[in-house]
Formats: structure tokens, sequence, C-alpha cells
């Protein structure tokens, strides 16, 4: 077990609840009853600035705060629930660094991480006790306490009766009102501030448990020998040389399906499932051929895995090829985009488990390597918006733009929200037939309005959506009026008024 960094010197506790009820206090200006925008950016580098205050030792997790900045910029650029979701582990890595040692795994950190959500439930309630325990003075000022009794309660016997004798005390004590307690604003508050507590306070249990080590020679799990392992290996090469055979045919050399199957129908339902194939092999892998196990000593075993990661590679390839031709027919959503891009790391996944094998690295190396690709790849998700590129690949693709796919989907477009302002703004000065444009129109403006709306409030704005807006106009002035042909429905399926 990796040693431990002594608790590091920190500000002075009432640093931190001052801190903690400034961003609070900053939350419920920025956010409550607001649109959420570049504000929410603003908000994480506040944040990062109180974590840097009120624990400076965390100054020295150069590589999570740079993260946690990157981030913020992310959320100020274009606010997204992925982005603060990566902001939110970034910020957390670095108020636990100033007690972590160096070369933790992701393993490790997964369960401080966890560690930190579970107990800052409890952890302000904790931290004041422990603060008023140790406070100079505080047990005298409680022995107190009964000092001041006599003195409160007779004090307002007496403004009782004199409230009841005189009526000008009676007429300025019935003009004092107390403020309304709004229960969901105050709920908000109090859900920040054990955020917040979670940050500038954070909860850390030790030791954490680290990736068991095999034994040299042990067998992974009782049953696996290597005979049986080898036996499982050449069924499971057989069985996916027939599905890859298969696809090789089909999919591959589009040679003609038997009756009934269409290509559409032969594409999706094979995506997903292969993918959990896959898994399920890599998985095996781990469990089979751990570092150090007989299994993983055999070099004809080893040759047999190469052979079946190899198979899995091109499962997850007829996988990709399959969303593809599905997406060729019915349009491309943000969640087959998000499916093509799981299905790129699952590959990544087989090459380093079959790296790890060959090279008889260590399960917290594979942790490691597949933790950081995997955040790579979200950190491109948080500037890339899917979202646009799926609006803007559908209007391209569309069967009324002379492309091969299905009918444009406008609903989809406008369930998109500002993502598809400038492919809606491009659809609007094409020639479309008179009903697609008017609902292309109509959806447009709505789009429009709201980001409009949002923009013209600070709070709201967002840079991205500013030069997309901008954008939008430059390419199409709004719709004072549209030309709707008689029974048009929106996405609603409500009947379109003639203006708006």
């Amino acid at each position: 077990m990796k040693a431990f960094r002594p608790p590091p010197a920190a500000a002075p506790f009432w640093i931190k609840p001052v801190a903690a009820a400034l961003l609070v206090l900053a939350a419920d200006q920025l956010f409550y009853g607001h649109p959420v925008g570049a504000t929410l950016g603003m908000f994480a580098l506040l944040a990062i600035a109180a974590v840097v205050l009120v624990q400076p030792a965390a100054r020295k997790a150069w590589a999570p705060l740079l993260a946690a900045i990157f981030f913020a910029s992310v959320l100020i650029e274009a606010p997204s629930l992925l982005a603060f979701g990566l902001w939110i582990v970034a910020i957390a890595v670095a108020a636990l660094s100033a007690r972590v040692g160096r070369a933790e795994d992701a393993w490790r950190w997964l369960q401080r991480l966890a560690a930190m959500l579970a107990l800052g439930l409890v952890a302000p309630f904790r931290d004041f006790g422990r603060a008023r325990r140790r406070a100079p003075g505080s047990g005298a000022a409680l022995r107190r306490l009964p000092v001041l009794v006599l003195p409160v309660v007779g004090g307002m016997v007496f403004l009782a009766l004199f409230t009841a004798a005189n009526p000008v005390i009676a007429q300025a004590i019935g003009q004092w009102r107390f403020p309304e307690l709004d229960l969901p604003r105050t709920g908000f508050a109090v859900l920040v501030a054990f955020g917040v507590w979670m940050l500038l306070r954070p909860a850390f249990k030790r030791p954490p448990y680290g990736l068991p080590a095999p034994k040299p020679g042990a067998a992974p799990l009782p049953g696996l020998s290597v005979a049986s392992v080898g036996l499982s290996l050449v069924v499971f090469n057989a069985v996916f040389a027939l599905q890859n055979g298969l696809d090789i045919a089909f999919l591959w050399s589009r040679a003609p399906l038997p009756e009934g199957v269409s290509l559409a129908e032969y594409a999706h339902r094979g995506a997903y499932p292969l993918i959990a194939t896959a898994l399920l092999a890599g998985l095996f892998v781990l469990v089979a051929l751990a570092p150090g196990s007989a299994t993983a000593r055999s070099a004809w075993l080893r040759r047999l895995v190469v052979l079946w990661v190899a198979q899995n590679l091109f499962l997850v390839a007829s996988s990709i090829l399959r969303t593809l031709d599905y997406v060729d027919v019915y349009a491309l959503t943000r969640l087959r985009l998000a499916a093509l891009i799981w299905m790129v790391l699952v590959g990544v996944g087989l090459l380093l488990i079959c790296w790890r094998m060959l090279r008889g690295s260590s399960a917290a190396w594979l942790i490691n390597a597949n933790a950081a690709a995997a955040g790579l790849v979200l950190a491109a998700c948080t500037v890339v918006d899917l979202g646009a590129v799926a609006a803007a690949w559908n209007v391209r693709h569309a069967r009324e733009l002379g492309g091969n796919g299905e009918a444009l989907d406008v609903c989809y477009l406008e369930r998109l929200g500002d993502s598809s302002i400038v492919a809606l703004s491009q659809l609007r000065v094409t020639a479309l037939p008179p009903v697609l444009a008017a609902r292309v129109a109509w959806s447009r403006e709505t789009v429009l309005n709201d980001l409009t709306y949002r923009q013209s409030r600070w709070r709201g704005w967002s840079w991205r959506a500013e030069r997309r807006l901008d954008e939008a106009l430059a390419l199409a002035p709004r719709d004072r009026t549209i030309s709707v042909p008689a029974g048009t429905l929106d996405c609603r399926g409500v009947p379109m008024a003639y203006s708006r």
C-alpha cells in the first residue's frame, strides 16, 4: 500500500464557511429561476478559486486544476451536462490531491470520489461539531448559557405585558414581519451548500483498497485450467468466424440477403448485441488470462487469444458499419452518433486488454489506460456538439435535397434546439416543397425565438449560442409571415397558423 501524505496545512476554518456562503449566494443569484448559460462556467471558475484559496496544498495538483479550468472554459463557451460532470470530477480530484500520494491508479481514485460523495452528506455537521469542540473557551461558553435563561424569559414576559397595555408598542410589534420562507429556493441553496462543502472540506477515507495481485501460477478462477480455456478459445474462434464470415458476405461484400431480410434490418438487429458480445469477450480474457497465471504463460493460448481479439475487432468494425448503414437509411441522431463513439472505445479497450496480456502489465495499468481513453473522448465530446453534427448530416443527406436517406425529420431538428438552428436556416433559403418549407420555417422560428430569449438574458447567454444566432440571421432573416398550405400541422400535430 502506498504511503499517504500527512494532512497539509490549510486556511483557517472560518474561511471555509464564508467561502461556501459566498458561493451559495452566487449560485442563487446566477441560477435560481434563470436560464443557464455562460454563468455556469463563471461559477465553476469561482469555485476553483475558492478551492485554491482554502486549500493551499491543492495548488500543487496542477494537472486536475488545469483540467477543471479547461472544462470551466468549455462551460462558458457552451454549457452542457457532460462538461459540468467532468468539471466536478476534475475539481474533486484537485481538492483530494492534497492528501494523496503520487502515482495513484484510477481504481483508487474511483473509491475516493465515491467516499467523498457518500460522506459529504454528513460532512458539514461533523466539521462544525469538531470546530466547536476545538474552539478555545467553547466549553466555558456552554456552561454560561443558563445565565441567559432568566433575563431572556423575563424580558419576553414583561414585553408581552407592555404590548397588551400600550397601543403604541402593540402597533410597532404588529408591524414586524418575518421573511417568508421560499421552500424550493431554500432547498436549492441547501443542495448547493452541500456540494460546495464537499469541495472545500472533502471527506477523505483511507485506506483505499487496491486491485488484488494474482499469485504466480494460480488459476484465476476454480475450474479454469489451461485445457478448459484452450478448448473454450477454439470453440469461440469457430463461432466468431461464422458470424464474421456472414458479415463479410452480406455486410461488407453486399451480397443479396435472404428473401424477407432487408439490409436495414440486418444492420439494426446486429449492431448492439455484437458490441455486448465483444464486451463479454474482453471480460473473458481479463478473467481467464490474468497476468501471472498458468493460462497466461501458455504460448498457444496467447496465440488463440490474439486471434480471438482480432476477430472481436472485426466484429466491432462490422457493428460500426451496421450502424452507418442504418444511419444512411434512417438518418443520424445524437444517440446513434454516441453509439458509434462507444463502439470505437470498445475496440480500443479490446486492444488494451490484448496488449496487457502480451506485456504482462498490471490491472492498474489497464484501468488507467481505459480511463485515459474514455476521458479524452468525453473531453472531446464537450467541445463538439453532437446535435449540430447530426443536424448538418441529416440536412445534407435528406431525400428532399437529393440524398439517399429518409424524408427529413423536421420535428427532430426542432427538438435539438439551438444545435440545429444553423441547419434549419440553411434549409430556409433552399427551394423546398410548400408543406416542408412551411414546417421548416415554423420550426426555425420556434427555435430562434427560444434562442433569442435566452441570449437576451445575461444569465442565459453563451458564446457558442451567440455565434449560432449571428450565423442563422446572416443566412436568413426572421420570418414575420409564414406561408402555410391548408391543413399543415406543426411538430406537435397542431394546425399551423398563417403568421406568427
